[in-house]
């Protein structure tokens, strides 16, 4: 029992986080493979330890005992056995339920009855007996899967994967098609099954990172980007080869996926946010592979080619010409043979997609993200079908190596501009957000801030179009929202990055997978309702490393809706380690009291 120490740990097992104790910050980054910010005001941040929590953190490598470890080393008072307990049996859970190969069985032919068919199944084994009987009696039991005795299967590659004399007695037999489906319904009954199946290699595919890229700079590969993708390849055998990586945007998941590309030498398919993402990723290759232009094609709905190296966008893959109709370009994922799919932005991953990746669990994956978090809830649909999280490494520590640039997030909290307090009051709970988020003192807010800051290229980003016009207008600049045509974007941003101008006006389309390395500072003026997804993304757009601090602005309208809304999307940045300043200005003069105290600071 040490009272200095940070962590209060409590039998309903949250975690009380004293942010003024001395070792908060070394606690808050233990706490981070393992336990889930639940909220983050200004003295005690909470914590929860969650199954998926614990079920990712082994996947990552992350023992039931390392969990406890950091528990007794920070706890203020004893921690309770009861979540000590609870911890190991649910840490325990992962792993006890394994798929493994299985031979072919041979069926009649319906069609031909002189013939055989052979249909590819796969053995779901446990060593624990009450395990087994609870799977049998499970409605996913009777319906999927079917008790069997265990054969040894012939084939080599298959015998990589050891079943143990007790497994071997409890052995259920699941159909190949049924792999992936079977992982989720029993991730739901609170058993993650280990997937320690064989992958299949796919086409064999060239893929070298370079020493220089095309502009003639050193390419170096930093050493956490190594340690990401040999965390999914592993030894490429039985239980490798899928998961999911966080970083920050800003830290280079993009080179991840390379690295992982360049270990594995297959063909791949790439899937990102939008055609924007789609170019970027088709350039990165260029410049830091050996590949070359007839060996990438761009699969969207501009261009539609298919080579050994496929980018494509996941609008294309979930549009459908029929509302209750198939997605015809599902096909896609069987039209090659695919070594290794790269989901890029996985927290983004569509529902219908999520479907597919159910089918296709031969195929070596990576998820790249900058947060698990999921506004839906599907987080479990990425652990079980994407993977889980092997390597995750805090944000804060990437801005101490220099890796990602030293950010500041200040929070402009202004009063509801005269003759809107009435429509406000009376409005819908949808109508008062959209009322807070375009209060007419806003754009009078971003100005001021665009003129003191002439020094910033910044992105002013919001939701509402009819906003965003009016900023643009005001700030004379350009503005990307869907609408734009994919030409005149990437003539936008490449203008941006070049210097010719210096101040951009986006709509959440520029939320994902946007590589603007120049921008120092973002002014948020509207968001969608209190998204952490959303918080994480757009302060990416501000996080390359650069010589210059960089600043996240965002707009607040006091006494509304947004102010419970900003509390939700803080949570991800207090868990990341980022504070907010909080200024209460009734005119835009009052922030320069923030930009007096700036210049005190560096004085």
């Amino acid at each position: 029992m040490d009272y200095s120490n940070p962590l209060i740990v409590q039998s309903d097992r949250t975690l009380l986080l004293d942010v003024h104790a001395p070792r908060a910050q070394e606690c808050r980054n233990a706490l981070i493979p393992f336990a889930e910010l639940e909220r983050s005001p200004e003295h005690l941040h909470t914590y929860r330890l969650t199954p998926l929590s614990l079920w990712n953190a082994s996947g990552a490598g992350f023992t039931p005992e390392d969990a406890v470890k950091v528990l007794h080393d920070f706890a203020r008072y004893d921690v309770p056995q009861n979540v000590e307990m609870w911890i190991k049996e649910t840490a325990g859970r992962f792993g006890k339920l394994r798929l493994v190969p299985a031979p072919w069985l041979e069926m009649p032919n319906p069609s031909k009855p002189n013939e055989k068919i052979k249909i590819e199944y796969l053995y779901l084994v446990t060593e624990s007996v009450p395990v087994f009987k609870e799977i049998n009696a499970s409605a996913v039991g009777k319906k999927m899967l079917k008790v069997c005795e265990y054969q040894e299967p012939q084939d080599e590659m298959m015998k990589q994967c050891p079943v143990t004399e007790e497994e071997k007695s409890h052995c259920f037999m699941l159909e190949l098609t049924d792999r992936g489906t079977i992982k989720q319904e029993l991730l739901k009954l609170g058993w993650p099954v280990k997937d320690d199946v064989p992958l299949i290699d796919g086409e064999p595919m060239e893929i070298n990172l370079r020493e220089t890229t095309l502009a003639g700079r050193p390419f170096n590969i930093r050493q956490y980007q190594k340690e990401a993708a040999e965390a999914i390849v592993g030894d490429k055998g039985p239980g490798t080869g899928f998961g999911t990586i966080v970083l920050p945007c800003g830290a280079g998941k993009t080179i991840v996926g390379m690295t992982t590309m360049s270990l594995l030498k297959t063909s791949t398919l790439i899937i990102t946010t939008n055609i924007s993402a789609v170019h970027q990723w088709i350039q990165e290759l260029l410049d830091k592979t050996n590949l070359t232009e007839d060996d990438i094609a761009e699969y969207t709905g501009e261009n539609k080619v298919i080579k050994p190296i496929t980018v494509a966008t996941y609008q294309i893959l979930t549009w459908r010409p029929e509302k209750d109709g198939p997605y015809p370009h599902f096909s896609l994922f069987r039209k090659r043979n695919w070594g290794l799919i790269v989901y890029d932005e996985v927290h983004t991953l569509p529902a219908p997609v999520f479907r597919v990746a159910a089918e296709i669990q031969a195929v070596r994956r990576i998820g790249l993200t900058a947060t698990l978090v999921r506004e839906d809830g599907m987080e479990g649909h990425v652990f079980s079908l994407v993977g889980p999280k092997r390597y995750d490494v805090p944000w804060k520590d990437l801005e101490h190596s220099g890796f990602i640039a030293t950010a500041e997030c200040i929070e402009i909290r202004m009063d509801l501009s005269e003759g809107k307090e009435i429509e406000y009051a009376v409005a819908d709970q949808r109508k008062k957000h959209r009322i807070a988020s375009e209060n007419p003192m806003k754009p009078l807010f971003v100005k001021k801030l665009v003129e003191k800051c002439s020094e910033d290229k910044i992105l002013v980003i919001g939701q509402y179009l009819d906003q965003l016009a009016e900023l643009s207008k005001m700030l004379e600049c350009p503005i990307i929202t869907g609408k734009t045509p994919n030409e005149e974007r990437d003539k936008i941003y490449a203008d941006f990055r070049s210097g010719k101008i210096r101040v951009l006006v986006v709509s959440k389309v520029a939320n994902f997978a946007i590589d603007l390395p120049d921008a120092s500072m973002a002014i948020q003026v509207s968001g969608t309702f209190g998204s952490r997804q959303e918080e994480a993304q757009r302060l990416g757009r501000i996080l390359r490393p650069k010589e210059r601090k960089s600043r996240f602005f965002t707009l607040i309208t006091r006494n509304t809706v947004e102010e419970e809304f900003g509390s939700n999307r803080q949570k991800f940045l207090a868990e990341q380690g980022y504070q907010y300043k909080l200024l209460r200005c009734s005119q835009p003069e009052d922030v320069e009291e923030y930009f007096s105290e700036e210049m005190c600071c560096l004085n």
